[in-house]
């Protein structure tokens, strides 16, 4: 675009009013200072305190954004940004603007996105409430790294810079606060370079309570952390669970067992069934969510997972292991049914006939459930094919 600022700096507003001039301007100087040609774009969520007007005067641009949400501004004012590069942060001024040449040097190093971080910078006093900094940020960060492998020591700090193509690539969908989850997350699951400076928390300079809600939104953070991670939230608890139920049926297979002084029964080997059950329910539904996310592009492709899909997780393969399990727990469960007809169908020893019975009806169930699954699995791995008729 000829004539296009290099950097555009994006403030979400409602009501800043208090605020919003002192930041605009601070951005504006500290751009000019530094040489760069840039612009302040102001999108604005519905102000009714005469925001609008005061960022004009300023020398903002202000975009109006109908749909609320912090991450709906954003997203409205992103769009409407002209720079190759964005500085997004908030008008509050809890931030310094004068970092915004640092940002951007950062990103001429050639990293797509650069995170601020108050932990690797400063925090002033009063300036981020008990809770936040030492509970939920640090615990959301960690999971953020744990998960994805984000090397950010700050996951929700509200001042970062990227450029345009590499917003554009991450296609941010969320309309809340876990917009800024949102973009660390697909900028790791897309592979795009992840860049950290330190920057200072002040307090904000509004009268008014902030617009967070901590648990609230602390939540909507961690959903959304669950959700684009099905490994975490599906795979490594089932397979936890069905490692942890099958040992102790095999472990009781041969019969009772003292463990401190206690002693472990078919009633045991009764819980870890159910713990396989689940376990594998919730390894399937991890399967059918990664799949499903890929199709829909809300998880980019996996060339590891597209590979074990193609080679092992077919329709055939799921119908021989289900059929397999049937076999196996059909084989099981008619042991013990031939146990009581040897007795003309009377009383027996319980202890005895449940140590076939239990993993007999848990083959068969899971073995069900394999051969379900694998149908199922068939239909989401279906390609679809462009302009395909519909039916009806």
């Amino acid at each position: 675009m000829n004539g296009a600022p290099a950097v555009s700096v994006v403030m979400p507003c409602l009501n800043e009013a208090e605020t919003l001039e002192r930041c605009v301007t601070r951005a504006l100087s500290a751009m000019r200072e530094a040489g760069l040609t840039g612009e302040v774009v102001v999108a604005d969520n519905g102000s009714t305190d005469g925001s609008q007007e005061i960022a004009r005067r300023a020398g903002a641009r202000v975009v109006p954004v109908p749909e609320r949400g912090y991450g709906a501004a954003l997203r409205g004012g992103i769009a409407e940004a002209g720079g190759r590069w964005v500085v997004m942060g908030d008008a509050d001024d809890s931030y310094d603007f004068g970092d915004v040449p640092a940002f951007v040097r950062k990103l001429e190093e050639g990293f797509d996105l650069v995170m601020g971080s108050r932990f690797a910078g400063r925090i002033e006093p009063g300036a981020m409430p008990f809770l936040h900094r030492w509970l939920g940020n640090p615990v959301l960060s960690f999971l953020g790294r744990l998960f994805f492998g984000v090397p950010v020591s700050d996951f929700h700090c509200g001042i970062r810079g990227f450029s345009r193509e590499a917003v554009t690539r991450m296609d941010l969908r969320t309309t809340g606060m876990e917009f800024a989850s949102e973009m660390v997350v697909k900028a790791a699951l897309f592979g795009l370079s992840i860049g950290e400076i330190p920057v200072t928390l002040r307090k904000d300079g509004r009268s008014r309570p902030p617009h967070l809600r901590t648990w609230r939104d602390g939540w909507r953070h961690l959903r959304f952390l669950l959700l684009y991670s099905p490994r975490w939230l599906y795979l490594y608890p089932g397979l936890l669970l069905a490692g942890l139920g099958a040992f102790l049926i095999l472990w009781l297979l041969p019969g009772p067992r003292r463990l401190a002084g206690v002693t472990l029964d078919v009633h045991t080997m009764l819980a870890g069934a159910a713990l396989v059950l689940v376990g594998v329910q919730a390894i399937l539904f991890g399967v059918f969510t990664k799949i499903f996310a890929i199709t829909e592009g809300l998880l980019p492709s996996d060339p590891l997972f597209s590979r074990l899909f193609d080679r092992w997780v077919t329709l055939e393969t799921g119908l021989v292991t289900g059929a397999g399990c049937l076999v196996a727990g059909a084989a099981l469960v008619g042991s013990s049914l031939l146990a009581w007809r040897s007795v003309g169908w009377g009383n027996l020893d319980t202890a005895a006939t449940m140590r076939g019975m239990i993993p007999g009806t848990l083959l068969l169930a899971v073995g069900a459930e394999i051969v379900l699954a694998s149908f199922f699995l068939s239909v989401l791995g279906l390609k679809r094919r462009q302009g395909a008729p519909r039916a009806g």
